[in-house]
């Protein structure tokens, strides 16, 4: 057996989540670089997270199947490795040889490859790039997506006019947008339309115009100096959560302005007792949640609309809003109710930190049932915030400021701050989401309460 019927092909792994596709953003290995079981050799973005791939064979790489910047479906080829020969086998991997015919028994974290040889996917044909003549009409089963037609000379000479498209990505982009592949230059190999050539496309003036889908809407065309933003990878993901959201939840929003002075002087008696573990503000306020969470499980809940029921959720799982460079994100802390504050501190600051770099997996995004939403770091004092469905509720903290408050009917100055509750009307009423609300005001104003509501 030679060694180009050996090389065994890495493909992109299921992701779960129901992601379909990841964008490539750094490979970690180049062709011709020597590889072993497990060994990390892309970075790729998803829709909910950026997550280094692992392949599960060792060997020599011998094809990198997608530049950086390219859509590659789960399932599709992603690396192709040839085993090495015996001089080639590199010093200190005794057990190389092993490992490429077992290859990895690992998954990767929060998704899972889901790869062996029994279930690997049948190929298909292989794509020719040549151009066909006109005569012979479109080839079946080819990946190649375009209109193709005879010159007006007609024979055997004239030119066909081909898009040349791999990516079912990349066609349905352009459909979309209303984009005519046969306009766009291709700079893949052998001319194919990449990703990026029908992105370029769109920022041109004409091809925006061209793009409009139907003729009776007048669309501004770009000007020379705008900037395209195309919505694609988490922010496609976060526009279509809160488009869904502000479509089926009937939410009304509820707010009170609140003493936090003493939360601030408990959270400082806290850190002076324990330096080494400090408490935030935010691990405080989500003690607080999930006090009143305690007392109103009715806003622990979704909504099922498919059965007409809705479901009340027997653990807390908190969600936090962190804005990151990627997008707004929820990271949740999975049965929040069973930890203490200082291991909430502790979970809050890991996960948030986590969310930032793009190394949380899509696990951790998902499957929340409260959120708490701290937009006072923003510097602002209020909002009424969009829930992030499938969930009824959300808590907001707006910023802690020095405000004149009435204390024991003398004017002091005070540290205040604003909490907002958008919360499902499907769930419940007024009655308890005001309850919560208040329940959470008092504890805040005097956190003693916490400990009387254990």
């Amino acid at each position: 057996m030679t060694t180009v019927e050996r090389t065994q092909v890495f493909l992109l792994p299921d992701l779960g989540e129901g992601l379909s596709e990841a964008e490539i953003v750094e490979w970690r290995v180049a062709v011709g670089d020597i590889v072993t079981v497990d060994q990390s050799v892309v970075e790729v973005e998803t829709a909910k997270a950026v997550v280094d791939v692992p392949c599960p064979y060792a060997g020599r790489v011998v094809t990198l199947h997608g530049a950086a910047g390219e859509v590659r479906p789960v399932g599709q080829p992603l690396i192709t490795i040839a085993p090495l020969d015996g001089g080639d086998e590199p010093a200190g991997h005794a057990t190389y040889r092993e490992e490429e015919r077992a290859g990895s028994g690992n998954v990767l974290i929060g998704y899972g490859t889901g790869h062996g040889g029994a279930t690997r996917r049948r190929r298909r044909p292989r794509l020719s790039l040549a151009p066909e003549p006109a005569a012979a009409g479109p080839a079946q089963g080819s990946d190649v997506a375009g209109d193709t037609g005879p010159s007006a000379g007609g024979g055997p000479a004239a030119a066909v006019a081909t898009a040349l498209v791999i990516s079912p990505i990349v066609r349905r982009l352009a459909r979309e947008q209303g984009l005519d592949l046969a306009t766009v230059r291709g700079t893949g190999p052998g001319g194919v339309i990449r990703r990026a050539d029908v992105e370029a496309a769109l920022a041109v003036p004409a091809a925006r115009l061209a793009a409009v889908p139907d003729p009776h809407v007048a669309l501004a065309p770009a000007g020379d100096g705008d900037v395209i933003v195309p919505l694609t990878g988490v922010r496609k993901v976060i526009a279509d959560k809160l488009s869904r959201s502000r479509r089926e939840i009937p939410e009304v929003t509820i707010w009170v302005d609140v003493d936090a002075t003493g939360l601030l002087e408990t959270r400082a008696a806290i850190n002076a007792a324990t330096p080494d573990a400090p408490v935030s503000i935010l691990a405080l306020l989500a003690r607080i949640c999930l006090s009143g969470l305690r007392r109103f499980p009715q806003l622990n809940a979704r909504v099922d609309t498919e059965a007409q029921r809705i479901v009340q959720s027997a653990g807390v799982h908190l969600g936090i809003a962190a804005q990151t460079d990627r997008g707004l994100l929820v990271p949740v802390l999975r049965d929040a109710q069973r930890l203490t504050t200082a291991e909430l501190a502790a979970e809050l600051a890991a996960t948030t930190a986590a969310a930032r770099a793009g190394s949380l997996p899509p696990a951790r995004l998902t499957g929340g049932t409260f959120t708490l939403n701290n937009y006072g770091v923003f510097g602002v004092d209020g909002s009424t915030p969009i829930i992030n469905h499938p969930e009824a509720a959300l808590l907001g903290v707006g910023r802690i400021v020095d405000k004149p408050w009435v204390v024991d009917g003398q004017l002091a100055v005070r540290k205040v701050t604003q909490l907002s509750l958008t919360f499902d009307h499907r769930v419940c009423d007024g009655g308890v989401a005001g309850g919560f609300l208040r329940h959470v005001a008092d504890c805040v104003e005097r956190p003693a309460l916490l400990i009387a509501a254990v």
